[in-house]
């Protein structure tokens, strides 16, 4: 150990001093690893093996009251889960917090959407007053939710929300109809709401006109097919130049949203298998990384067949689903190749959920048939890990160590995301025009669980880092600390020690609908100095996200995470708007 940090303190007294402080982060992070690697010692910690833990399920609520078809986390560890209007009355009474709906069925005096406080695992609900079923969300810089559209009476109609206001409508503020459309955050802090049903075009929130022309958007004009579409709720990423990453069908693009034009085609999927709504596969943007900030790849996983959506329609015939996944890095020079490897089981409709460790979840679904009402067979209970870091063929959990199963089926319209806690909550599953709980296959679903994957193993538990103080926001680039709790001796004390064991990492919350996580996103920082200030009590010295293209502006959970383990809850940290304050 002495022979290692001699020479992290010979490499960081030789070091020239450049003039960026983040330059000098990185440069510290590199001369750390290279005295690592050529130390004799053994490493400080290595990451944790595998456990033969598979994670494990847990019940929140027997029933929230509605079916969570949506679901978005939001800052001060609130989970919003709302489904739609027009199903009749929920299980939840609104009591006096708001006049009954009139529907055309009678007056309606039930909420239709929940708030969770995850710390006290309390339900509020929240009236709501137009239709917002298959709409699209984004969170917006300052903590509020921007809900997009729906039907009927919503399909126009953008809200805000935040557990002190409720629900703020402002109508007919859409251009156009927005039913199974997506929104996403932009490095400005603007929110791009992309497509729906019959709508090739996309706009903006905010807008500065009354009535802002809509920008046509032929790409998904040319993905879509008749009476299937197949290319609803494109699947869009952000890139870390700024640009946008959108999969449609089988193909994707990469667009400028600010010039509004189209950069670059990537070629198709190989097998031409759909992959969006009603196919409806899933995909995410892999964790971005510090030594290599330009780069970004994109997984695409599951769908189902050509044909499948009319062929359970009108035959009642269920296919299997797909059970590929496909990889590609769209910031690569051309040409483009997409990878592809096998999941362990087929899959359509599942969620796939970015992990503080970086690796995937991918949970909820069936394996057979399609989205839509009563179309999809063969539940599939079990979820999968996939690994971004194991090499080709090899990163997915196989059967002789699958993950723990869920006693609860989730097919149509059910959700996932993560929440501060690292644990992954899964509601909803109805598939069904209205509540129905009994002489049916697969019941409405008005539970709401949690599971925790293999690294909450309490065999973990001593490598498990507490956070006890993190930033309440921070600008691009700066350097900020982190303050965590180790089990004394985990990690060694001295400039630079521990950086081949503990990593900081942000993640932004998804709005979670549909199989896909909108806005959902992982971050690792860079991570300078690990010093220990007092038994087991350790500082972290670290660079936020350089650029509002790596991390666009607004909320973020930051987790610590040692040998592998995160910490046992995340802080809340804002990545401040480069403009004017918002």
């Amino acid at each position: 150990m002495k022979r290692l940090k001699d020479r992290m303190h010979a490499c960081s007294a030789a070091m020239p001093k450049p003039r960026s402080f983040l330059l000098h982060l990185l440069l510290i992070a590199s001369c750390i690893a290279n005295a690592a690697a050529a130390a004799d010692d053994a490493p400080l910690q290595e990451p944790t093996t595998p456990s033969s833990f598979q994670g494990e399920w847990k019940l929140l609520h027997a029933s929230i009251g509605v079916s969570a078809m949506h679901m978005q986390l939001l800052p001060g560890d609130f989970v919003l889960m709302f489904d739609r209007t027009d199903t009749g009355p929920s299980n939840i009474s609104l009591a006096a917090l708001a006049p009954c709906a009139t529907t055309a069925d009678g007056a309606d005096c039930t909420a239709h959407s929940v708030l969770l406080d995850l710390r006290s695992n309390v339900l509020h609900p929240y009236p709501l007053a137009t239709n917002p079923w298959c709409s699209s969300g984004a969170l917006l810089p300052n903590g509020t939710l921007l809900q997009t559209g729906g039907f009927s009476n919503g399909d126009r109609i953008a809200r805000l929300f935040s557990p002190a206001t409720g629900w703020v409508e402002l109508p007919s503020f859409l251009a156009a109809r927005r039913w199974y459309a997506t929104d996403m955050i932009l490095p400005d802090g603007r929110v791009l709401i992309l497509g729906g049903r019959r709508q090739f075009n996309l706009e903006y929130f905010p807008h500065a006109d009354a009535a802002p022309a809509l920008t046509f958007f032929p790409f998904l004009d040319e993905t879509t097919e008749p009476d299937a579409e197949n290319n609803l709720y494109p699947f869009l990423h952000l890139l870390p130049d700024g640009t946008v990453f959108v999969f449609a069908n089988d193909r994707a693009v990469v667009f400028d949203p600010y010039n509004r034009a189209p950069l670059r085609r990537l070629p198709a999927v190989p097998g031409g298998v759909p992959r969006n709504y009603p196919s409806s596969g899933s995909s995410v943007l892999l964790p971005l990384r510090p030594d290599a900030p330009a780069h970004a790849e994109v997984l695409v996983c599951g769908g189902a067949p050509r044909g499948a959506y009319h062929l359970a329609l009108r035959n009642g015939t269920f296919v299997p689903a797909d059970r590929t996944c496909a990889r590609v890095a769209p910031t690569d020079p051309d040409p483009v190749v997409w990878a592809i490897e096998e999941m362990p089981m087929a899959r359509v409709m599942g969620d796939m959920v970015l992990l503080p460790t970086g690796d995937v979840l991918i949970v909820n679904g069936a394996a057979a048939g399609t989205a839509g009402w009563e179309l999809g067979r063969e539940p599939v209970t079990r979820p999968v890990l996939y690994r971004p870091d194991a090499p080709l063929g090899a990163r997915f959990d196989h059967a002789s160590s699958p993950l723990a199963a869920s006693a609860v089926p989730r097919m149509y319209h059910s959700s996932a995301a993560l929440d501060t806690y690292g644990r992954v909550l899964v509601g909803g599953s109805n598939p069904h025009v209205g509540y129905v709980f009994a002489n049916v296959t697969y019941p409405t679903e008005l539970s709401l669980e949690a599971f925790l994957p293999p690294y909450m193993d309490p065999r973990h538990d001593g490598a498990r880092p507490r956070l006890l103080l993190a930033p309440d926001e921070v600008g691009y680039g700066e350097a900020t600390a982190v303050k965590f709790v180790i089990p004394a001796g985990m990690v060694a004390e001295g400039a630079g020690a521990g950086v081949e064991v503990v990593r900081v990492v942000a993640v932004a919350p998804a709005f979670a609908t549909h199989s896909f996580g909108m806005n959902q996103r992982v971050v690792e920082l860079a991570v300078g100095r690990v010093a220990e200030l007092e038994v087991g009590v350790y500082e972290a010295v670290v660079a936020a996200p350089p650029t509002p293209g790596v991390a666009p502006p607004g909320y973020y959970m930051w987790f610590v995470v040692h040998a592998g383990v995160p910490s046992s809850s995340a802080a809340w940290v804002r990545m401040r708007p480069l403009g004017p304050a918002t």
